[in-house]
């Protein structure tokens, strides 16, 4: 019989086999259970004196006739049951052209993966460029300010999530999920994002990640056109006939998954002119927060900190504040590093970024306050436009070249004049300039933010030490719009054969949402058209 056995804790202090203590929970000697797979892994820092790792496994007994009177009746024990495939059925209509995706993020390529598992030979068009030639565009931009607005941290093969902590938690609950980090595992992800509870794979291993995703579409019969721009968008009665590249030639298209990512301004600008469905949508906006690791470690873990078990420590904070404003911590990077973002020239926007092993020494995170329609100018696109104001201000105040307006964190919340010094050097490049960071957002983003890091410094000590470095701007959390489509079918509102899906849509948030909704999307599409002869 196989068993789901969780809440088997296993003590820090006196590790000991995961079987043996999974065994002491049934009951039984080690030798009467074998552990097939580990279902899940969590550390449990809630007590700093007991710190303990938190697992679920998939356990096989012997029980015999017992079995039901001597196990199901304890607690944190139930039968396992296989989880049960997805069916699909495929469409009967006739597609009239390709099916193209744009976009190779996370919703392009997990989309375009499963049309070409399928037999509909995607062909993916992506701005950027191929893997290694775009790591060597984004190192030379953070080396010399060269940006290329093309193919940059933004665009290009993984899209955005190719340089950043690569984290893989999501609060939607689909069971396409698993399946989905089986696939990501099989392209080269590391195993252990099956069942760590905050998996990450790092930018190092997303990269290799990606490149295997890529060459399993290409086996497949998809195909990937590298810089190939998409400038237009032909609709002729309500239904999108082809599409216009940056070199005016024309393709035509059967059916088209649009996966631009958030950062894809000139693209949500060519769909309004065409009138395709949009409207505004709330996002976050805010600061990068640099602290050495080994302080947020020690305010995690007490003594345990330095535990080969445990890792680099994280958090995970929110403040609602006095203004009816949230600030709370973003993509918080352990180990890791502040990067340079822009994809447009003459704006500063930052994020963060960790490699698997998370060992650079260096805490960071985005420190965000929510703004929405009340706060952008009118239109759909005033989102946009409230992030490039405040990019091309932190551009100014950085004084050109990419370089980031940045103070630490005791001047910033003084209003004294900016200084650079403190607990870290700062991790950004091409550079910083110490800059009045209270000019680089709306005042009640700053509110919020200094209100917030009191909070935050009693439920992590030492967070409020003035040495700590706020560097400027993170602007881009979220799309700053959402494409409007069916719930049931995926299509745009107004545009049929059009299928909006992952981040730059509206309808994710971090890799494994945005790979979700590539995938749920392409499956809409193949439940209504069948595979090309």
């Amino acid at each position: 019989m196989k068993l789901k056995i969780s809440n088997i804790k296993i003590d820090l202090r006196q590790p000991r086999e995961l079987r043996e203590a999974a065994a002491k929970k049934l009951g039984l000697g080690p030798d009467e259970l074998s552990i097939e797979a580990v279902l899940r892994r969590a550390v449990d820092a809630r007590k700093k004196e007991n710190i303990c790792l938190n697992y679920q496994v998939l356990a096989k007994i012997d029980a015999g006739k017992n079995f039901p009177r001597r196990f199901l009746n304890k607690r944190d024990v139930s039968l396992y049951h296989e989880p049960v495939e997805e069916q699909l059925v495929l469409g009967k209509l006739p597609l009239k052209g390709p099916v193209i995706v744009i976009g190779a993020g996370p919703a392009g390529l997990l989309g375009a993966l499963e049309l070409a598992e399928h037999g509909y030979a995607p062909l993916i068009l992506e701005r950027g460029q191929a893997l290694a030639q775009r790591v060597k565009s984004v190192e030379k931009f953070w080396q010399d300010g060269d940006l290329d607005p093309e193919s940059n941290a933004q665009f290009g093969a993984g899209g955005a999530g190719t340089f950043s902590d690569g984290k893989l938690t999501t609060r939607v609950d689909d069971p396409a999920l698993s399946a989905i980090a089986r696939t990501l595992v099989a392209a080269g992800a590391p195993a252990n994002i099956l069942y760590e509870y905050r998996p990450h794979v790092g930018t190092d291993k997303l990269r290799l990640m990606v490149g295997g995703l890529i060459r399993r579409i290409k086996e497949l019969g998809g195909q990937v056109r590298y810089q190939t721009k998409v400038k237009d968008f032909l609709v002729d009665n309500g239904k999108l006939t082809g599409l216009v590249l940056a070199d005016g030639q024309k393709v035509a298209a059967g059916a088209v998954l649009l996966a631009c990512g958030h950062s894809a301004r000139d693209t949500y600008a060519a769909l309004a002119r065409r009138q395709i469905a949009m409207e505004m949508k709330p996002f976050a906006v805010g600061l990068r927060i640099e602290h050495p690791q080994d302080l947020i470690d020690r305010a995690q873990y007490g003594g345990f900190a330095g535990h080969p078990l445990l890792g680099a420590a994280a958090y995970q904070l929110v403040h609602h504040g006095v203004e009816g404003r949230t600030c709370y911590s973003f993509c918080m990077c352990p180990g890791g590093c502040v990067v340079a973002a822009a994809s447009e020239r003459g704006g500063v926007a930052v994020n963060g970024m960790s490699d698997f092993a998370r060992d650079s020494g260096v805490a960071n995170s985005a420190l965000v306050v929510n703004v929405g329609p009340r706060d952008f100018p009118a239109g759909a696109m005033g989102g946009v436009a409230f992030q490039r104001y405040w990019e091309e201000t932190a551009f100014r105040l950085g004084g050109g070249n990419y370089r980031a307006p940045a103070q630490n964190l005791d001047t910033f919340l003084k209003g004294t004049a900016p200084s650079l010094q403190g607990a870290v050097p700062g991790s950004y490049r091409p550079g910083l300039k110490a800059a009045e960071l209270e000019r680089a957002l709306p005042a009640f983003v700053i509110n919020s933010i200094r209100e917030a890091v009191a909070a935050f410094d009693k439920k992590v000590a030492g967070f409020a030490d003035g040495g700590a470095l706020l560097t400027g701007v993170e602007s881009r959390t979220s799309a700053p719009l959402r494409l409007l489509r069916n719930k049931e079918n995926y299509v745009s509102c107004n545009c049929d054969l059009l299928y909006p899906c992952g981040e730059g849509a509206g309808y994710a948030g971090g890799i494994m949402s945005a790979a979700l909704d590539g995938y749920r999307a392409a499956r809409a599409l193949m439940s209504r058209f069948a595979p090309p002869l």
